[in-house]
């Protein structure tokens, strides 16, 4: 903008005003980790079933195979790493997790009532709304993630990397909870409806290829969709060829998206940092 000041005719950089994020903000994103970890461990103190017992009571062809879920190890790490980057005292001014922080707290949160939930009362539509409530946070910070001009290292690697992998398996997991919740209430989704549960699959791909696209060929979201596609594949794909093909038709769309979106060098530079 045109200066004002002693020397006219001059043009001055004007500074965005610095963005102060609230304590409640930064000790909210704390809490709802510690609750997304914690509730795991209730079936430990005796409280609730573990919900691996849960998901084989209403197994259906779309179920992953069992050491799909040893993601969560990684995605819990993660989840934790982020919570204490963004509360130091160097991240109050921050204004990417200005604008992030609440839905992934929100998101977070939700997973641990979703983990108590299902222990306590199994795959019901209450958690197909629990897991979808969390997954739409998600794809709001991976939106602004997305949106953002740039992103240093540490917005990088301790806030995209994390939430961009949350958000992909959340993707998966609502189709899985979905189908779950449909055998639960006897409507279907069984092992009786093999092109049902294909079709779901890949409208989960077409889904998930979208939101590659949409996000700049985001690698994290797509490499763990497809983790999620290759557990399904190795499970349900093995008893139903109408489920290893729609694994193999939403795989390829994920990853020509991924490919597609990765071609320039912008977003390359956006994800990866180089």
């Amino acid at each position: 903008m045109p200066g004002t000041g002693k020397r006219p005719g001059h043009w001055y950089i004007m500074k965005e005003p610095t963005v102060l994020r609230p304590t409640t903000q930064r000790l909210a994103v704390l809490v709802a980790v510690f609750v997304q970890i914690g509730a795991t461990f209730l079936p430990q103190l005796g409280l609730g079933d573990p919900i691996g017992d849960r998901s084989d009571s209403v197994r259906t062809l779309i179920t992953p195979s069992g050491w799909a879920f040893a993601i969560w190890g990684p995605l819990f790490l993660g989840s934790a790493v982020f919570a204490i980057w963004q509360v130091l005292p160097r991240q109050r001014t921050n204004r990417l997790l200005n604008t992030i922080a609440w839905p992934a707290a929100i998101a977070l949160a939700a997973q641990g009532v979703w983990a108590t939930y299902t222990q306590f009362a199994n795959l019901t539509a209450i958690s197909a709304v629990i897991i979808l409530a969390s997954l739409t946070g998600l794809l709001v910070c991976l939106r602004r993630l997305s949106e953002q001009a740039w992103l240093s290292g540490a917005e990088r690697w301790f806030g995209a990397l994390v939430l961009s992998a949350l958000a992909a398996w959340l993707t998966a997991a609502s189709i899985v909870n979905i189908s779950a919740t449909l055998v639960y209430y006897g409507i279907g989704g069984g092992f009786e409806y093999p092109l049902a549960a294909a079709a779901m699959v890949a409208i989960g791909g077409v889904i998930a290829s979208l939101a590659v696209v949409r996000s700049r060929g985001n690698p994290w979201y797509a490499l763990v969709f497809c983790w999620a596609l290759l557990a399904i594949y190795f499970r349900g794909g093995q008893e139903a060829s109408s489920i290893a093909y729609a694994c193999m038709f939403s795989g390829v769309l994920v990853l020509l998206a991924l490919v597609l979106g990765l071609s320039q060098s912008g977003n390359r530079k956006h994800w990866l940092g180089f």
